[in-house]
């Protein structure tokens, strides 16, 4: 049912592609109206009587797209491209492939798109990563995700968390007529008890908001006070005349309405509303300031874009703004939240790249990224729509037809937090691009590691209330660590300042943290290879210095075996140096077991001081 909300501006369009004849006339009335059960079954019958071409395929296939009925409609989508369709028929077979599952042949769908049609965003960000899909299945998870008690066997979806109140759009009153789009009945806005134990209870309309016709969804102002919905331009007597088809034709709008005790009264349609294009699933700011909301109203990107409009102090609305190619593109985008602190955005799209169908994406207003897609479990191959999140409650919700039917979904956070890195210059203060950052946690094991934008940042997401350290190193600069302490979520900025390289070359050494080995072992840890990297820096940017390595341990054990140990561990080092690229004329390591500690401490040493007395250390010798 929500391809009611996505789908119009296309469904009339599609029908002026006609190569429409008496034969296909009946069929094509009831495509028109919207009828798409009955509509499928005329167009079932001309290819029973054998009367089908490429037209009645297209047709049948894109009849079923509006069902949602991903394996009918791939099946005729491939008999409609056995002959010459036009790009947006070969977007949405490959759409309905990936919904199937099958991504290698709905890449196929998409170079027959993008060939067709090379300028279009989606056939460009295609061309640029044909194979994302398993980025998108490598993402880390954000939520788990479970189906709530609160869907009934009939179309459920756009949920929204008000103080103690879940609103949702639902076809569950099955006394009223259907709608011919899918046979369900008209929709309704409802209202559900939330219960401090999690249940949603006592669901039941909203009478006063509602229509014999479609209503909802719906979204309310942070004070309660006012609340803006769908509902079916009929309302107005708002609509089109086709008198070819004789046919009125109405369009979703948007109505805001205000409390007086229990009920909502005074509604009034918004004022950009027009019979010439829809306007729907509007979420509005906890401020009250900025309406979103989606529309085909011209200056749309694609056929549904996401749009916003300032809400005034005294009431009235400024003029709507489109996005943009950031949000938008030239697929369908829809169902847009805005979060609690007006910041990050939540839509669904089928033209930006996800698994099929619609996929929630969010983007952070703020920072004017690009939006992201959120990731499995929130995304299937299925619709996935209408996200929400109530941030005092910590609890979102979620619509998807992943069962077969439009539901609504609970989603819960993965508590998580983001660390935001910015590597910089000490000396200058100006951002490094192209370091290497790794996060590691608090047991040594690498999470990540990535290489810096060009404006020195990285970012990663990490699990609350744990300690981890961030690893930066660049070529030219003294690698560094920086600890990031627990949090139990949110976001973390970390500044790392580099020293240039020369900063540790001195007139007879090379000073470096210290190379700490594990106790009774040679092999060089990640912590010491951290270190000796700069000292192949240093070698590099001065090719004729020679090094001796000198290989220390603490006392435990005997002269002979300690003197031994020592000399693996130089050795080692000095292979690490090797592998690196410099030539072992230049380097050299000689053990020097317990003969010179660092700490003087005989037999009352701690465990740190014989940890500081198994080191290495760098002299120069030429």
């Amino acid at each position: 049912m929500k391809n009611l909300y996505i789908a119009l501006s296309f469904v009339m369009a599609s029908a002026s592609l006609s190569a429409q004849n008496k034969d296909t006339q009946k069929a094509d009335k009831l495509f028109n109206q919207y009828e798409y059960v009955d509509a499928a079954d005329e167009y079932l019958k001309l290819v029973d009587k054998g009367k089908a071409d490429g037209y009645v395929y297209k047709q049948l296939s894109d009849t079923y797209y509006n069902m949602f009925n991903t394996a009918e409609a791939a099946k005729w989508y491939a008999k409609a491209t056995e002959t010459t369709q036009d790009a947006e028929t070969y977007f949405r077979y490959a759409q309905m492939l990936k919904a199937n599952g099958k991504y290698e042949e709905a890449n196929k769908q998409m170079k027959k798109f993008a060939s067709l049609a090379p300028n279009d965003q989606r056939a460009k960000t295609f061309n640029e990563n044909p194979n994302y899909i398993p980025k998108l299945l490598d993402k880390e998870k954000l939520f788990d995700v479970k189906s709530s008690d609160v869907s009934s066997d009939k179309s459920d979806f756009g949920a929204v968390l008000y103080d103690n109140t879940l609103y949702f759009t639902s076809a569950r009153n099955g006394a009223r007529k259907n709608y011919g789009w899918n046979e369900e009945p008209f929709l309704d806005i409802y209202q559900a008890d939330y219960n401090a134990d999690g249940t949603i209870t006592n669901a039941r309309t909203v009478s006063e908001l509602n229509t014999p016709r479609h209503d909802g969804p719906v979204t309310i102002t942070g004070d309660g006070n006012t609340i803006y919905f769908s509902g079916d331009s009929f309302r107005e007597k708002s609509f089109e005349r086709d008198k070819k088809n004789n046919l009125k034709l109405g369009r979703n709008n948007l109505f805001k309405a205000t409390k007086e005790g229990d009920k909502w009264t005074n509604i009034t349609s918004l004022p950009f509303n027009s019979k010439e294009y829809s306007t729907s699933n509007p979420s509005i700011s906890r401020d009250g300031k900025t309406l979103y909301f989606s529309s085909d109203m011209p200056g749309s990107l694609g056929g549904v874009d996401v749009w916003k409009v300032a809400v005034n102090a005294d009431g009235t609305f400024g003029t709507p703004e489109n996005l943009g190619k950031k949000v938008n593109s030239e697929g369908n985008e829809s169902f847009p939240f805005i979060s609690d602190d007006n910041t990050t955005l939540y839509f669904a799209s089928n033209g930006k790249q996800g698994f099929g169908g619609l996929d929630i994406f969010k983007v952070d207003l703020s920072k004017g990224t690009e939006a992201s897609n959120v990731g499995k479990p929130v995304n299937t191959e299925k619709d996935d729509f209408a996200f929400s999140f109530n941030k005092a409650k910590n609890i979102g919700f979620l619509s998807t037809n992943r069962n077969g039917n439009d539901d609504i979904f609970i989603v819960n956070p993965i508590c998580g937090v983001g660390v935001q890195t910015l590597v910089t210059d000490a000396k200058t203060g100006k951002p490094l691009a192209n370091a290497s950052v790794a996060i590691v946690d608090d047991k040594k094991n690498v999470i990540s590691t990535e290489k810096t934008n060009a404006k020195g940042e990285v970012s990663y997401r990490v699990e609350c209330n744990k300690d981890y350290t961030v690893q930066v190193s660049r070529e030219g600069y003294e690698s560094n660590t920086f600890p990031v302490a627990k949090n139990p979520g949110g976001d973390v900025n970390v500044t790392a300042a580099l020293q240039p390289i020369e900063t540790i070359v001195k007139e007879n050494e090379v000073t470096l943290n210290s190379i700490f080995f594990e106790f009774d072992k040679s092999n060089v840890t990640r912590e010491g290879a951290f270190e000796l990297d700069k000292l192949v820096q240093v070698l590099k940017n001065n090719p004729t210095m020679v090094i001796l390595v000198k290989a220390h341990t603490d006392n435990r054990g005997s002269d002979v075996y300690n003197l031994n140990l020592s000399d693996r561990r130089a050795k080692s080092t000095v292979q690490y140096i090797i592998s690196k690229g410099i030539p072992k004329a230049r380097i050299s390591g000689k053990g020097f077991g317990e003969t010179a500690p660092k700490v003087d401490c005989k037999e009352a040493c701690t465990e740190e001081q014989h940890a500081q007395n198994r080191r290495s250390e760098f002299l120069i010798v030429k």
